[in-house]
């Protein structure tokens, strides 16, 4: 399927077989954007082909119609911003409030809710991830967790459902058991985008380093998603040196947005919308850990050759 462009004319290459249409365009900084350069050693950075994008932190709360206005705002500030994609947190469209409400929202793909966002897309002329949507299960009393990305003409590129589900005793903290009313997916999937080769995951992913490891050297991945909803405990103790371990150990950026905040009396998330560089190294962060916003970095490709090339150890 060919990308839908809107004035694209500039390219970057990916590696030697391909290569994509990928926009580079100029744009302000918000304050709520933090951006660095990484170098190996004391070396300059070099110069580079680079595309921008954005990942959005949110409260998502049991209204779809708020949660859809929130997203619709968080967009347009970062097609402002220039970004190519924008990436949304788990469970973006809807957090439930009493059980059973997820599983009774739930839709399949080509229904409305996600054709909201389809359109959305398409009339913003933005790339689209969205983490941790209710997909309709094989019955009514499960669903999928499932990671949707939509290409700049509103038509979904790929999707992912999450594989690692989160039956977790939190200490000091609820009782969680998503394989009680969510069916676990079995693929790894990628997909080629204008930003680069995007690989996927959701939330408690994050944990199993062997889905990363083979997004990156046996699908080719460059930029890892991980959209998610962390719990505050787990968070403060885990969040950030998780992804940062996982960029290292893959030489990919990582893209982690996030829910943050108090969603009802029950449930709180961790917050901390994070870009990480293939370095390790944060390049975009929101100052405020549960406030709702976007951060935006540059996806620079000369630093992914550049750190490969000299810790080369997909040869090793």
């Amino acid at each position: 399927m060919p990308f839908c462009l809107h004035n694209y004319r500039f390219f970057v290459r990916l590696n030697s077989n391909r290569t994509l249409p990928c926009p580079i365009r100029h744009a302000r900084f918000t304050s709520l954007t933090v951006q660095s350069r990484a170098t190996i050693s004391s070396e300059p950075a070099m110069a580079s082909n680079s595309v921008r994008v954005a990942a959005a932190q949110m409260t998502s709360i049991n209204d779809l119609a708020a949660n859809f206005a929130t997203c619709s705002r968080l967009v347009k500030e970062a097609v402002a911003e220039g970004a190519k994609l924008v990436c949304f947190p788990e469970s973006f469209s809807f957090i439930a409030d009493k059980d059973g409400e997820s599983v009774n929202i739930a839709e399949p793909l080509d229904g409305p809710i996600m054709q909201q966002y389809c359109s959305l897309a398409r009339e913003s002329g933005i790339w689209l991830s969205l983490g941790g949507f209710q997909e309709r299960g094989s019955d009514d009393a499960h669903l999928r967790n499932t990671h949707v990305v939509i290409d700049d003409c509103g038509s979904i590129r790929s999707s992912y459902s999450k594989i690692h589900l989160f039956d977790v005793d939190v200490p000091g903290g609820r009782v969680y058991k998503e394989s009680s009313f969510t069916e676990p997916g079995k693929d790894i999937v990628s997909v080629d985008s204008p930003v680069g080769r995007l690989g996927f995951s959701v939330c408690y992913d994050l944990r199993f380093p062997e889905l990363y490891q083979q997004l990156r050297f046996q699908h080719e991945a460059q930029i890892l998603l991980v959209p998610s909803a962390f719990t505050k405990i787990t968070g403060q103790a885990h969040w950030e040196i998780l992804l940062r371990a996982r960029a290292i150990e893959t030489q990919c950026y990582v893209i982690a947005a996030a829910q943050a905040g108090k969603h009802n009396d029950k449930r709180e998330s961790y917050g901390d919308t994070l870009i990480i560089d293939p370095w390790g190294t944060v390049v975009g962060r929101l100052p405020d850990r549960i406030s709702t916003g976007i951060a935006v970095a540059d996806i620079d490709f000369s630093l992914i050759d550049s750190v490969r090339a000299k810790i080369p150890i997909a040869k090793q």
